[in-house]
């Protein structure tokens, strides 16, 4: 444990319960989210055409997401670095609407991740994004060239945004690890860092006490990378 964050722990235990207050609420258009309206029709292959339909989509500046899976081994086995997360849309979600009980608290488990901003949207950016994201989030101060693809990007939500993600892994040394410096964001600060072996990870993926799809798409990916190295 670094002694630089005393908050990050060796044990995946339940997120911090950091509530979200809604003082006022309002639809926008526009914002760091911009909402895209348009009137499609669909043609297909027969010629035929659909009746035109309006369809709605969100865009930003910063279209695009790194996702960053820092390990190590010790011990003859394997470890990743998680963070804690407060997302908004689900900390404030509606328990109402679920057709299932949900719990109280909503804080995330996830690996690093951040967008890649709008001076990084060149073929290395991505990478220099993924080593930026890491030391804000982690503590980590590497290159970008250590950063490796972690198989190829993917579209998390295509019927809404047309975001794709970009997956990196790095081999970190936790003596190495600094206070993160964080990106002044209200929902960054207190976040815990753990530090848990890969296959608590995925036990806990399968057991649902980590929900970030991102999140577990990234680790299933590095265990099989892992697999593929020993079997070659």
């Amino acid at each position: 444990m670094s002694p630089a964050d005393p908050r990050a722990g060796s044990e995946l235990t339940p997120p911090p319960d950091i509530r979200l207050i809604v003082e006022h609420a309002e639809r926008l258009a526009a914002g760091f989210l911009t909402l895209v309206r348009r009137r499609l029709r669909a043609r297909y292959p027969n010629g035929a055409e659909s009746q035109p339909f309006l369809y709605d989509e969100v865009d930003r500046a910063a279209i695009d997401a790194v996702v960053i899976a820092p390990h190590y081994e010790a011990n003859g086995e394997r470890f990743v670095y998680l963070r804690s997360a407060v997302r908004p849309p689900v900390s404030l979600r509606d328990a109402a609407r679920s057709p299932i009980a949900e719990p109280d608290a909503r804080g995330l488990w996830e690996l690093v991740a951040g967008l890649v901003e709008v001076s990084e949207q060149h073929p290395a950016g991505p990478a220099e994004a993924a080593a930026r994201e890491l030391e804000e989030e982690l503590g980590f101060q590497l290159p970008a060239a250590r950063f490796a693809p972690l198989g190829p990007p993917t579209y998390p939500a295509p019927g809404v945004i047309a975001e794709r993600h970009f997956f990196f892994h790095v081999e970190v040394d936790p003596a190495a690890r600094r206070a993160p410096s964080l990106d002044g964001s209200a929902l960054e600060a207190e976040a815990a860092i753990a530090r848990v072996p890969l296959s608590q990870a995925l036990a806990a993926c399968r057991a649902g006490r980590i929900e970030d799809a991102k999140t577990e798409l990234g680790l299933r990916r590095l265990a099989e990378h892992f697999e593929r190295s020993e079997r070659s």
